[in-house]
């Protein structure tokens, strides 16, 4: 099939290479200039294990393309997936969606043949409404069907995700749309995933609802850590106690900084907003969000426990500042809201990020080193705050000279007894 992908941002590129490698033809098209030259020789703008291999690889192979062409693009295409992003507007929690309408504006001039417009961008409920009335004219009604197809990429993990899903989400009332893309998806539902055929509308709130009731299970985790921590009980065993219930699941109850990156927190607070523009209250959403934005001073709260209420020319390093691991991503990281406080109360804060320097931080008064060996040496304090694999099985002794070595755990990746046994004071969340 012809596909256009609109947006070469994250979704827009897992997307376009993966429909390449299933054999599709596929054109990625983005209005930077730049980043379309950068594509075309094989430098990706996002941290993603394996993307930098698909593309390259469908690339030459000329499966996969890339332009700045929208019209030309619209035009050849059967499928438009609209893949631009849907920030919150910097006024309200709203998704902000005029991305997504300059590009069906676009769509509408260029309407030349059948063609099923598909909206992968992350958007509220009734968008799909609306970009069908934008495009509906007296004479072009039989010229497209506007479809919700979401998607569930976890950062670090998206090429699988995309290959060998959980479940397909298609939200369309056309048999003709419906029957095409389950053709499109028929490789990697055969693999694992299940099809699932159902409104727009219901499509639009499914993955408001997925991403929601995720955040929530990381929010319920946490807030039972603290208690954990009061009572002496480990909460990795509540978890795994709580998590072999099959009603409830063990995934997403891993205790932690608290969850950040390009999905939870905007959609989370998206889907309240949506929510009172239909006058429903979302109280159990609306707690996940403050708890969330919250998590990060009672982590503070425990940092200056740790340091004896001693943060002035205390020297704290970081082991990784995104917001997890397999990315470069640090929107609404922990270590947002954590360093720059550290920093205001005099605290020499370094840190070493397997994905590279980090121009939010302050070059000035946050230090980046390049090696993990550099970053430690004579720190006070340790925080684990990303859970990369080159942190579990470091030794410790060797990374730093201090006599009695204080390590904050914030992704429980050691044993505490272990770390008594070698000296070492250890702290982590919910033991």
């Amino acid at each position: 099939m012809k596909i256009c992908v609109i947006g070469s941002g994250y979704v827009g590129l897992v997307s376009g290479a993966c429909f390449a490698e299933l054999g599709n033809n596929v054109t990625c098209v983005d209005n930077k200039l730049n980043k379309i030259n950068n594509l075309k020789n094989g430098v990706i703008p996002i941290y993603e294990p394996g993307l930098d291999e698909l593309i390259i690889r469908n690339f030459e192979q000329k499966r996969l393309q890339f332009t700045t062409n929208i019209s030309k693009s619209i035009k050849k295409a059967d499928l438009i997936f609209i893949c631009v992003g849907t920030p919150t507007k910097t006024k309200s929690n709203e998704a902000d969606l005029k991305y997504v309408f300059q590009v069906v504006k676009i769509i509408k001039k260029n309407l030349n043949k059948y063609k099923i417009i598909i909206t992968k961008s992350t958007v509220p409920v009734t968008t799909g409404d609306k970009i069908q009335r934008l495009l509906t004219t007296k004479t072009n009604k039989k010229l497209f069907e506007v479809v919700s197809n979401p998607e569930f990429l976890r950062e670090g993990e998206a090429i699988r995700d995309f290959m060998f899903p959980d479940r397909v989400v298609v939200g369309t009332n056309s048999k003709k749309a419906n029957n095409i893309l389950k053709n499109l998806y028929s490789p990697i539902i055969k693999k694992k995933g299940i099809y699932f055929n159902t409104s727009r509308r219901a499509a639009e709130v499914i993955k408001y609802a997925a991403n929601a009731f995720l955040a929530t299970k990381i929010t319920f985790i946490n807030e039972i850590s603290n208690l954990c921590e009061k009572l002496k009980v480990d909460v990795t065993d509540v978890s795994i106690g709580i998590g072999a219930d099959e009603r409830i699941g063990s995934r997403f109850l891993r205790a932690g900084p608290g969850y950040g990156g390009s999905c939870f927190p905007k959609d989370t607070r998206a889907l309240v907003s949506t929510s009172k523009k239909f006058k429903t209250n979302l109280s159990i959403v609306n707690s996940t969000i403050h708890s969330n934005d919250n998590r990060y001073k009672y982590l503070l709260t425990r940092i200056k426990q740790i340091l004896n209420n001693k943060l002035k020319s205390k020297k704290i390093t970081f082991l990784g500042v995104t917001f997890k691991a397999g990315t470069d991503d640090m929107r609404d990281s922990a270590s947002l809201k954590l360093i720059p406080y550290l920093v205001k109360k005099g605290s020499k804060v370094s840190y070493y990020e397997p994905t590279g320097i980090k121009n939010e931080f302050d070059k000035k008064k946050v230090f980046y080193f390049n090696n993990i060996k550099d970053a430690c040496k004579n720190s006070d304090l340790l925080i684990i705050h990303t859970e990369w694999n080159e942190f579990k099985q470091l030794n410790f002794n060797w990374l730093n000279n201090k006599k009695k070595l204080k390590i904050y755990d914030l992704r429980n990746l050691y044993s505490p007894a272990k770390m008594k046994n070698k000296n070492i004071e250890y702290f982590s969340i919910g033991r």
